[in-house]
């Protein structure tokens, strides 16, 4: 089927097939991101797990997938994008029936881990898809369809979710994905048409990868388990992944794109924005439940105003972030952003939800409409066009390894003992360290924005984002390669391939 790619068209049967494929795969990825945090306490006393083990049951997966998300970007490239999104389909499929039947919590933490590796193979390639198959006339239109349905799974996931994990238990949040992907995989077999980059030449970087996921756990672990051998160890590992970037010809992370000091200085942003948002929601959605006494269901649509506000104003911020530069939006967003974190100071036993929880989401809201899109332009237009999908990889493996940190980091740095989460008072008492602990760290990003980035980006090249509209809360969206063409044979040489190259 590679030659269709390329020439598929939105309004046709072939298109539809396309879009309900790429819509299924990355609502999969969404479903069980935005639902884990709601099901922590519920995880917690089903499977006796402390703290720590809970922590690592979001990290497993975010480690996994932010260390691997450009390798995955990049196979999809050299050995054909529908390939390894099916690849990424079955395993994480796999991934979450280990979840949904996970006698211990260790064999959760393992199976959450898996599943991000499946994501890393699975989330490069639903938007890629789309560049690679669609006719260059109804590429953004294809792309608005398939921002438009995956913020709808947005919005209703909380929803099913909650339910979920009130009603028959929480491991139907992960058995959920199995039908799903049944249907996908399905889809996408019969009706996705192959292609891949001939371009491509060189090896795989995959020691660096290995290397980046090795200096993540480190870290990670250090920061969880309190161990300054760990962090150390870490730190060193991370040193040792800069030296081999530095001189290997293909790097998966070249060093010469941090070259640019906006794509620099908008990395620094994310950073800071998303640590924030990793910590904030991990956290808020715990405390809605063990402190102010709401239901699954309830905590996860406490949390539904921020993702109907991006889904219906990402695109006029994003328009209005090119008309006026990126120092404003990514200014003013993070102050927002960190008002809306203070006001959830006021959310304690028996919180009042119109009064107490909502102002604080809508504000929140509003901060990340008005910094997620300008965020995604301002990293693209910091590059020349043929390392956009680079730079977006980059970028957004920055923003989960920043939330990943963040996870790991927040209970230690406020004292929150291992059994903290069962108990309302200790909760609470921590809570409200760590979110100012959260807004400072957005009012950081905020000084970056400001002292670093000027009115307007017209000086550098520009690369015009395709994915106006973005719900998810744990990274910016991912932008494909556009200038690798579809094609009709194979590479002449099935060993060749690149991650990233100088």
């Amino acid at each position: 089927m590679e030659r269709d790619a390329g020439t598929v068209r939105t309004g046709t049967a072939a298109g539809r097939w396309v879009l309900l494929a790429t819509v299924l795969g990355s609502t999969m990825a969404l479903l069980d991101a935005t639902v884990v945090n709601v099901a922590l306490p519920h995880i917690g006393r089903d499977l006796d797990a402390d703290l720590a083990a809970l922590q690592w049951t979001v990290n497993g997966y975010m480690l996994t997938l932010a260390a691997l998300i450009l390798l995955g970007g990049a196979l999809g490239d050299r050995y054909g994008r529908r390939r390894i999104f099916v690849v990424g389909v079955v395993w994480f499929a796999l991934a979450s029936l280990l979840c949904g039947v996970a006698p211990d919590v260790e064999v959760l933490i393992v199976a959450r881990a898996l599943q991000g590796v499946g994501g890393a193979l699975l989330t490069p390639g639903s938007l890629a898809l789309i560049q690679a198959t669609f006719h260059p006339d109804d590429r953004a239109r294809a792309v608005g369809i398939w921002s438009g349905l995956g913020g709808v799974g947005a919005a209703i996931g909380p929803f099913v979710g909650g339910w979920l994990v009130d009603g028959p238990g929480w491991r139907w949040v992960f058995l959920l994905t199995v039908p799903l992907s049944v249907l996908c995989l399905t889809v996408a077999l019969r009706h996705v048409p192959e292609s891949r980059d001939v371009r491509r030449e060189g090896r795989f970087d995959v020691p660096g990868a290995l290397l980046g996921a090795l200096v993540l756990a480190l870290v990670t672990y250090g920061l969880i388990a309190v161990s300054p051998w760990a962090g150390a160890l870490g730190v060193a590992a991370g040193v040792g992944f800069v030296l081999w970037e530095r001189r290997r010809a293909e790097p998966m992370l070249p060093p010469a794109i941090f070259r640019s000091r906006l794509f620099t200085a908008t990395n620094l942003v994310t950073l800071c924005v998303y640590a924030a948002f990793g910590g904030f929601f991990f956290l808020t959605a715990v405390q809605l439940q063990t402190v102010a006494g709401y239901s699954a269901l309830g905590a996860g649509a406490a949390l539904l105003p921020t993702t109907l506000l991006m889904l219906s104003l990402s695109g006029r911020s994003g328009a209005l972030g090119e008309r006026i530069g990126p120092r404003i939006p990514l200014t003013v967003g993070p102050l927002l952003c960190a008002a809306g974190m203070s006001l959830m100071l006021r959310v304690g036993e028996g919180a009042s939800y119109t009064r107490d929880v909502l102002p604080a989401m809508v504000v929140l809201g509003l901060g990340m409409v008005t910094l997620v899109a300008p965020l995604t332009a301002t990293v693209l237009s910091s590059v020349d066009a043929g390392r956009a999908g680079l730079a977006s990889g980059i970028n957004n493996a920055a923003a989960r390894a920043a939330g990943l940190l963040a996870v790991a980091a927040l209970p230690l740095l406020t004292g929150m003992g291992p059994e903290a989460y069962r108990s309302a008072d200790q909760f609470q008492t921590t809570y409200r360290q760590a979110i100012p602990m959260c807004a400072g760290v957005l009012l950081l990003g905020a000084l970056i924005a400001w002292t670093t980035m000027r009115t307007t980006a017209a000086e550098e090249p520009v690369a015009e984002p395709e994915c106006r509209m973005h719900c998810g809360l744990s990274a910016p969206p991912l932008e494909p390669v556009r200038e690798s063409p579809p094609v009709t044979d194979p590479p002449s040489d099935p060993g060749a391939g690149s991650v990233g190259r100088d």
